[in-house]
């Protein structure tokens, strides 16, 4: 396998990695408002991703910073093409980490209902905008001779990536329900399975419509495949949630995002960037990627580098991995 394919997969994995993750940290933002009754409800939701949502957000970094070293004209391309919509990604999540931290700096009911907001809209928004961007990379978008998007902000938001859209927002918030009645105990995580199967069921109606739109325009045998899986690991773990089985269902739930990925990049393949005006003006593997010398230099540092993060973020999660409830926010909250 030539290099510039080892990092387009490398590049899906750490997307799926990130999505695995920081999908959750969004749900549970999400369901600070959907599911959490009053303020100590909302503290327990926070503090269940309070240890671990700032390293989830690395993936994104290494994502975007794997992305602009291996194939910066795809890097140049994306992020100049969606620019507005990435900073208000962006936006968001500068936001939604300074509401983690100062929320309960102050005691006062306006100033934690405002970071409150803050967390919902900046996990909610972001959640949504993701499914567009990357159902605008898989359809395609006006990208010109040069390389350059000649687009408008307004192309981007067709019903396709608007699909997109509701699926990652609705696929998140469920994967965060599911994550919630994990970590927590007592009638909050009664609430939060009773909430993530609906969810749930949501999801797989909106997912099944993507993913059929999707297989049906560029797919093939092997994202076909991708598909099944995805498909039949949704219903799963809607299924364990119902029954309870918490672990099961957050499992299957990431299998479902980690093959809806997979199928996203197999569709893409060998292109990294389709062009809408003409096929031959796409961006692929071979045509945005870096030399072949900045590419092994990469994989050396990937192969050192990532087994020390891997294990560092396992271990955070072993040492909170205990469950928690409103018995265990401190009463002077």
């Amino acid at each position: 396998m030539e290099l510039h394919t080892v990092w387009f997969v490398l590049i899906a994995v750490l997307w799926t990695g990130y999505f695995f993750l920081e999908g959750f940290d969004f749900g549970v933002g999400v369901l600070t408002k959907l599911l959490a009754r009053d303020r100590v409800e909302k503290r327990v939701l926070i503090n269940t991703i309070g240890p671990v949502w700032d390293g989830n957000e690395v993936w994104l970094l290494t994502a975007g910073g794997a992305t602009f070293a291996a194939f910066p004209d795809w890097y140049a391309t994306l992020f100049s093409g969606f620019y507005l919509p990435f900073l208000v990604i962006l936006f968001c999540l500068i936001v939604r980490g300074v509401a983690f931290e100062y929320r309960a700096k102050r005691p006062e009911h306006r100033w934690q209902h405002n970071w409150e907001q803050a967390i919902f809209w900046c996990s909610l928004i972001p959640a949504a905008l993701w499914g567009v961007a990357f159902g605008n990379i898989v359809r395609g978008v006006e990208i010109d001779a040069s390389k350059e998007y000649v687009g408008s902000l307004f192309d981007l938001f067709n019903p396709y990536a608007l699909l997109g859209g509701l699926v990652t927002l609705t696929l998140f918030t469920f994967h965060g329900a599911v994550f919630t009645a994990l970590k927590t105990v007592g009638d909050i995580r009664a609430r939060a399975r009773k909430l993530a199967w609906r969810l749930g069921l949501l999801t797989a109606v909106v997912a099944l419509a993507f993913l059929t739109w999707t297989q049906t325009s560029r797919g093939d045998g092997t994202s076909l495949v991708a598909m099944g899986v995805a498909v039949v690991a949704l219903v799963g773990a809607v299924g364990a949630i119902k029954a309870g089985r918490e672990g099961w269902s957050f499992a299957l739930s990431g299998v479902t995002i980690a093959a809806a990925v997979a199928m996203l990049f197999l569709t893409l393949f060998p292109d990294v960037m389709p062009s809408s005006l003409n096929p031959d003006w796409s961006l692929t593997v071979t045509n945005a990627a870096s030399s072949p010398y900045t590419l092994t230099i990469m994989t050396w540092c990937a192969a050192i580098a990532t087994p020390v993060v891997l294990l560092y973020q396992g271990w955070t999660y072993w040492v909170f991995r205990k469950r928690i409830g409103t018995q265990h926010i401190a009463k002077t909250h």
